[in-house]
């Protein structure tokens, strides 16, 4: 029977010519397979309403066509309900651009390189709110005369060399230490595309992740926030758009960058990865336990960024929308807008089913093996790894005898792995570990 080969999706995402070692992305977009413009207009009524249940079906399939990716994410992200309208989504849309646009105002009036179309790569102020004179500092600062820092946040006294005063508070100081390591990240992100080639959309990764690290006090900026917020910048065009969709991100992610003086949050994660392997693989658990590696330490990248470094750039983003099409719960956005909301809607036997119909394989799969209790279920991205672990099972005991063989040997992955399998391959898993927890 003939199949479509599909065609490549690399023209979307250009490489600059000089970066050979980039992973080949194995990503292709297939007729009836790959969700395309023509299919995900037809998903919509003609008041706006998504059938999100067959959309999902087709991202499953074979992942969504480059032109229509950002549109899509931001329902797989629970930006919008699939049960809005058009003119719902679009006052909506409306109402978050405009927030944006305050959030950037508050922090250009706090630090005016914000909005600019530039950005810091060196420290501004000291852990005490002291302006630092660098000529670096002083280069990158010089926006233009107006003062760096609101008046009634700082000293009365500015220095005129840089226009940045003595800072007394301590939200501001804590904001102001990050800005720099945001740019250090922003100009190591992705810089293989020609996309990242031009200043502004640089700027623009910085001004949303500097935004960010504003309105979220508890979590702030952590390295590896660049990674998971550039695709949004590359997607979706307006840069307020591209916030929600990565502030939406966030929402499931934020947990692991959560840090405390003697625990980073993605350990929670590492402890589950743990208890699977033991569970599906215990010979490889052993042997990983041996080796001082019971911790999975080593795993801490993948799940922190998402695959984005064992994946080229297209395949990472085919990876993510198959992970999120297959989680995916209908009562997202209630949940996120409406705290309360979404249990009240679960209540009686149509909305469950509606629910069930709605939801993707591996929510459906928790759903039917009854995660009802208190613990919220594991997210797909840990039977990933262990997916990938249990591929690698026969070269990790046989050629590991150190954490560092480990390590190459997984390094060694890079541009090597298929996402839909590895998809696949969590899925199975995921059913196997609910039969033998059942079971104990």
């Amino acid at each position: 029977m003939w199949r479509d080969a599909g065609t490549p999706a690399d023209s979307f995402y250009q490489v600059r010519p000089e970066c050979t070692d980039v992973p080949k992305t194995r990503f292709k977009i297939k007729a009836g397979k790959t969700l395309s413009v023509r299919k995900w207009q037809a998903a919509f009524t003609p008041e706006g309403y998504l059938d999100i249940g067959k959309t999902l079906s087709r991202i499953q399939r074979g992942g969504i066509h480059p032109s229509i990716r950002g549109e899509v994410w931001e329902f797989l992200l629970g930006c919008y309900d699939p049960k809005s309208t058009f003119d719902e989504r679009d006052h909506m849309r409306a109402r978050r651009r405009v927030q944006y646009a305050r959030w950037k105002e508050e922090c250009c009036q706090l630090f005016p390189v914000v909005g600019s179309g530039r950005f810091i790569t060196a420290p501004i102020v000291t852990e005490d709110g002291q302006p630092i004179q660098d000529p670096i500092v002083l280069q990158e600062t010089n926006v233009d005369s107006g003062t760096a820092v609101r008046n009634d946040m700082v000293g009365s006294s500015t220095n005129a060399s840089n226009n940045l005063g003595e800072v007394k508070d301590k939200k501001v100081i804590q904001w102001m230490l990050t800005l720099h390591q945001i740019g250090l990240d922003v100009v190591r992100t992705d810089r293989t595309l020609v996309f990242y080639e031009k200043q502004d959309n640089l700027s623009k990764l910085w001004d949303i992740l500097a935004i960010y690290a504003w309105i979220d006090t508890d979590v702030g900026y952590c390295q590896g926030m660049s990674d998971l917020c550039s695709p949004m910048i590359i997607l979706l065009e307006d840069e307020a758009d591209a916030f929600w969709c990565f502030e939406r991100l966030m929402r499931r992610l934020r947990g692991n960058f959560r840090c405390t003086d003697s625990h980073v949050g993605v350990e929670t994660q590492l402890s589950n990865l743990a208890a699977i392997t033991q569970v599906i693989d215990p010979k490889l658990h052993q042997h990983l336990e041996t080796l001082g590696g019971g911790d999975y330490l080593f795993a801490f990248r993948m799940l922190m960024v998402l695959f984005r470094r064992e994946f080229s750039f297209c395949d990472s983003l085919y990876l993510w929308e198959m992970m999120w099409a297959l989680e995916y719960d209908p009562d997202l956005f209630s949940l996120y807008e409406e705290p309360g909301g979404a249990n009240e809607r679960a209540d009686g036997s149509q909305g469950k089913a509606k629910s069930i119909r709605q939801c993707g394989k591996y929510e459906r799969e928790n759903m039917k093996n009854g995660a009802k209790n208190s613990e919220a279920p594991l997210p797909i991205s840990v039977f990933l790894v262990a997916s990938v672990l249990k591929d690698k099972s026969s070269k990790l005991l046989h050629e590991a005898r150190g954490l560092d063989d480990v390590v190459k040997i997984l390094n060694d992955m890079t541009g090597n792995l298929d996402a839909k399998k590895a998809c696949t391959g969590a899925m199975k898993l995921h059913k196997k570990y609910l039969k033998k927890a059942k079971k104990a």
